[in-house]
């Protein structure tokens, strides 16, 4: 190993230090009230140490801690009383969410992620709070691109997560730890002579996100390690704003009408390049669509490549125009009307699932 490897290295697995705080939180700034959801692992654990020394330089952010009992293990009620007995230690109160009702045989990694959200946005609603933190890691972040690379997304799926999330009007998502290695955080976990809670489904290999970590072990000794696949979300991340900003350029001259009825220019829309059109249809979609109906996660790339595909075909000239196409897709109508224009209308109630062409 040459000396700079090694220099990388021992940076990579000392503590973090006090003069790096106001850089991680510098996202906490401009918030009145954060929630930080804490499940006990040495991740969280470690989020809610930082943040308390950081807290301790910026009292005028009030901070919570949140933990949320999914109650799939007999252990997990006490796991979150351990959790409020160390926040306490720490000057911060707890609030402990329990995720109640039946739980789903599959999907169930997906749906407790889900649960945890809503209660973790439940929690912040109740007290106030603008923002919630998680612990997300520099880690967590690789694991995440390797699975968006596996699964095919586009180059939205490989910006993988921001520093940064709206969730809704009033509170955002934080994820300050984005930056640090899981390593740095259990040896800073270690000089403050802090303990930290085992999930044994950390290391259960039926998990994606558990295989995919041994991939990373891999992996790394080959250059293609968390923070080379990081480099690679944020870069993702920046083209994936720049075509959104071309996106909502081209909507605004585009769309007419509003979220009742809205009006999509054909020709205007058949010259735009193909990820752009696809854009401006998710875009007019998610904002006609039943809210209540739609997902956090916006459309399905594959049925949204499909509804593209099909109407770029009935967009061409060669097609004849006045010719009737109609499609569905998200809760919403999808057709041309004679003039070669896309309206976009709420799917009645009565007509889902009815129509032939359902994407």
């Amino acid at each position: 190993m040459t000396r700079g490897a090694v220099q990388r290295e021992a940076t990579l697995s000392t503590p973090i230090a006090p003069n790096e705080l106001p850089a991680l939180f510098a996202d906490f700034h401009d918030r009145t009230h954060v929630v930080l959801a804490v499940s006990g692992g040495a991740d969280s654990t470690a989020l809610m140490l930082l943040a308390a020394r950081w807290h301790a330089q910026n009292p005028q952010t009030r901070l919570t801690v949140a933990s949320i009992d999914h109650a799939l293990r007999p252990e997990s009620a006490e796991e979150c009383r351990i959790v409020s007995a160390r926040a306490a230690d720490l000057g911060l109160p707890c609030i402990i969410k329990r995720w109640e009702g039946d739980k789903p045989a599959a999907r169930l990694q997906e749906a407790a992620r889900s649960a945890r959200y809503a209660l973790l946005a439940e929690a912040a609603a109740e007290i106030g709070a603008d923002a919630i933190a998680t612990a997300h890691t520099l880690d967590d972040q690789a694991e995440t691109v390797l699975m968006r690379l596996l699964h095919g997304s586009a180059i939205d799926g490989l910006a993988a997560m921001r520093p940064l999330t709206p969730l809704r009007p009033g509170l955002g998502l934080l994820r300050p730890l984005l930056g640090a290695t899981r390593v740095r955080l259990v040896t800073t976990l270690q000089a403050a002579g802090m303990t930290w809670l085992e999930d044994p489904s950390n290391r259960n290999a039926r998990f994606e996100r558990v295989r995919l970590r041994a991939l990373l072990d891999q992996l790394a000794p080959l250059g293609l390690d968390p923070a080379r696949l990081a480099l690679l979300a944020r870069r993702a991340a920046r083209s994936s704003d720049a075509l959104e900003a071309i996106t909502a350029e081209r909507f605004e001259i585009l769309a007419h009408g509003d979220q009742d009825r809205l009006r999509l220019d054909g020709p205007g829309l058949a010259a735009c390049p193909a990820d752009i059109r696809l854009r401006i249809l998710e875009r007019a979609i998610l904002l006609v669509q039943d809210k209540s109906r739609g997902s956090a996660y916006g459309l399905r790339l594959d049925r949204l490549e499909a509804l593209g595909a099909a109407l770029e075909q009935a967009l061409d000239p060669g097609h004849g125009r006045g010719k009737s196409w109609q499609r569905s897709l998200g809760g919403t109508l999808l057709r041309l009307d004679r003039s070669g224009n896309l309206q976009v209308t709420r799917e009645p109630e009565r007509r889902r699932g009815a129509i032939k062409n359902k994407m």
